[in-house]
């Protein structure tokens, strides 16, 4: 089968550590033809539908030069037997016509992959407010004024954007910070933007742990993520050391809890974060972890991923 894959530009990938490199590997490994699609080459036309054009690549083991290119040509996205979007964010405007032309391409009988419309309705912040029994403390406001409030009734909180990735504009803020007020200021543009503030889990220094949810199961490992020193964040993206462990009770009734719902409506692959029993974040563009687990465990996320599409695709064309 030929399997596309909506990607970042090929050589923005970090060879060594990125789930998509390892889930195109393991397509390989299975027998699918992989191809390459970068989300601006997406494009419709009423000759055609939604088509893109698409790299046909062959993959290697070789951290260097990972992937040849067999050849390039546009392609009609319900020509592929499958299309995987694993762009990263931000969820910006480009990132939302995307879902706009998957979903028009899904219509037109193509098979994707976080399913559109589930990326939208999904706010990887946001989506956790479904299930406040398992989510600490938090207020969601542009308000000033509200988040000050909330600052000094935590004493200590995490602030940070809704449509970020791997860390970024996130802060600690304790409520004696001399600077609280230009950091909120700035995340808020003042008082114009709405952001995130959580109550600071101190349990942090135990790993910020993600786990993967893979068509309604849960990976028995979890990718405990630990900052760097001077650090407060744990992505891997600023620098986190990232070590697999397994789950606890209160994380497997948390995955368990989720998995089965969300996969319901079409959401193959989910990353949520746990920190000290709490869940933090609902990932659901790009999730990332699987090459960190797999050297450290030998348990093959990325072949659990291409056995979950398989098993999707078949369950279309028996229906």
């Amino acid at each position: 089968m030929r399997l596309a894959f909506i990607l970042d530009p090929l050589d923005s990938l970090k060879v060594a550590k990125d789930s998509s490199i390892a889930m195109m590997r393991a397509a390989q490994a299975a027998g699918h033809a992989v191809w390459a699609i970068e989300q601006s080459a997406l494009h419709y036309s009423s000759l055609h539908g939604v088509s893109a054009e698409a790299r046909h690549l062959e993959l290697s083991d070789d951290d260097t030069a990972w992937y040849r290119e067999v050849l390039r040509h546009d392609v009609r996205l319900r020509d592929f037997a499958a299309v995987i979007m694993r762009k990263d964010p931000p969820f910006d405007f480009d990132y939302l016509a995307s879902t706009w032309l998957l979903e028009r391409a899904a219509a037109e009988g193509a098979q994707v992959f976080n399913r559109p419309a589930a990326l939208r309705e999904h706010s990887e912040k946001l989506a956790l407010l479904e299930f406040p029994q398992f989510a600490a403390p938090m207020l969601v406001s542009g308000e000033m004024a509200r988040l000050h409030g909330f600052i000094d009734s935590q004493q200590d909180v995490i602030l940070k954007p809704l449509d970020g990735m791997g860390g970024h504009q996130v802060f600690r803020v304790r409520h004696d910070d001399p600077n609280r007020r230009v950091i909120v200021e700035t995340l808020t543009q003042h008082g114009k933007r709405t952001i995130m503030a959580q109550r600071y889990l101190p349990e942090i220094a135990l790993g910020d742990r993600r786990i993967l949810l893979i068509g309604g199961e849960v990976m028995p490992h979890a990718l405990a993520r630990f900052a760097p020193p001077g650090e407060t964040r744990a992505n891997l993206a600023v620098g986190g050391r990232g070590v697999a462990q397994e789950l606890s009770p209160r994380e497997r009734e948390i995955a368990e809890t989720l998995a089965p719902q969300l996969a319901k409506r079409g959401l193959l692959l989910v990353g949520i974060d746990v920190i000290g029993g709490y869940l933090t974040e609902i990932n659901v563009t790009s999730p990332t972890g699987m090459v960190e687990i797999a050297a450290q465990t030998g348990f093959d996320a990325a072949a659990m991923f291409v056995a979950a599409v398989e098993r999707e695709l078949d369950k279309s064309s028996e229906a």
